[in-house]
């Protein structure tokens, strides 16, 4: 970003923090009043015309005040940002006293998800933590009839069950091949191929169903916990059903997508309008951040709205939402 003079940098930053309280477009006298700047409504005039030049404001209709361009918001959240506010800071010192007194992972996820909603107005979109290559840990056999039930964990702490029909006459196999499947997942990965011959018909069994459930985890994207969608429908950027449908489509149904630019992401992770490689954000504003578990596994917390959005306190709530969860899984 190419630096401001003083004069330009004061009316972007009150021109953004009018358009975030007011949705209105604002004029030089507006500014002189509301945020006592030092200096006659003519200067500020000049200012804002320099501004538009450079494309960090602009007029969205003849004669109307100013707003900020997705330009301006970017200039505004890598050099103007101010202190999160008061909001901020409370939910901070509150995850600081947080412990894992949930029942489970999705009870955590929910509770954070919606004191980020509740904060900020905005869609709030906690991912699970996934494994980029995931790491089966145990495997309990349980037989019910001629069913057998197979129960997995995997590095990040989440369990899954197969339903598979037991061989006749295998069952009384199963605590041996439990055994085996422990000492070998003890030294890193089942190696099928010494597979005791005694073992052969219920592991075939299991190696077919792990395979087919591994197939089915990979062609699936890992789900998100997401709140706010009320607050989302108030602003007035997503008044109209059409403009929030695309975004909605893309949260439910592939989450990731909303947060597959993070390993590259050069802009500490805010995206603003179409700097977000998918199509359905390029009116939105993204604010998110990545952590990280104990076991190896990585999920993301971000914030979705307009890109009107309070940046300071969305970045503040999601970082230490993130931090939380990061100190809690590790």
């Amino acid at each position: 970003m190419q630096p401001l003079p003083r004069r330009q940098e004061q009316v972007l930053q009150a021109t953004v923090r009018h358009y975030v309280d007011t949705t209105e477009p604002v004029g030089s006298k507006t500014l002189v009043q509301r945020f006592g700047l030092e200096a006659s409504p003519a200067t500020i005039r000049s200012a804002m015309g320099a501004l538009e030049q450079r494309g960090l404001l602009t007029q969205p209709h003849t004669s109307a005040g100013r707003v900020p361009s997705p330009l301006g918001y970017r200039h505004f959240v890598n050099c103007l940002l101010p202190a999160p506010g008061a909001a901020a800071g409370q939910l901070q010192r509150e995850l600081m006293g947080s412990s894992l007194q949930w029942a489970a992972l999705d009870d955590l996820l929910l509770h954070l998800a919606r004191r980020l909603a509740d904060l900020t107005g905005l869609l709030s979109l906690i991912t699970r933590p996934q494994r980029l290559t995931p790491g089966l840990q145990t495997v309990r056999l349980v037989p019910s009839g001629d069913r057998l039930l197979v129960f997995l964990v995997d590095g990040g702490a989440c369990a899954t069950s197969l339903n598979l029909r037991l061989p006749h006459g295998s069952a009384h196999n199963l605590p041996a091949l439990e055994r085996w499947v422990s000492d070998q997942l003890a030294q890193g990965s089942i190696n099928w191929q010494s597979l005791p011959p005694q073992l052969q018909g219920c592991g075939d069994l299991l190696r077919q169903g792990l395979i087919s459930h591994h197939q089915a985890s990979a062609s699936q994207p890992s789900s998100a916990v997401t709140l706010g969608l009320g607050g989302l429908l108030s602003q007035p950027e997503f008044q109209r059903s059409e403009s929030l449908r695309p975004l909605l489509q893309l949260v439910e149904q592939e989450p990731q997508r909303v947060l597959q630019a993070d390993q590259v992401s050069p802009l500490g992770g805010v995206w603003i309008g179409a700097e977000h490689p998918d199509p359905a954000l390029h009116q939105c504003a993204v604010v998110q951040s990545r952590y990280d578990t104990a076991t190896g596994g990585s999920g993301h917390v971000a914030l979705i709205g307009p890109m009107r959005m309070p940046y300071a306190t969305a970045r503040s709530a999601v970082q230490a939402v993130a931090s939380t969860l990061e100190r809690l899984l590790s």
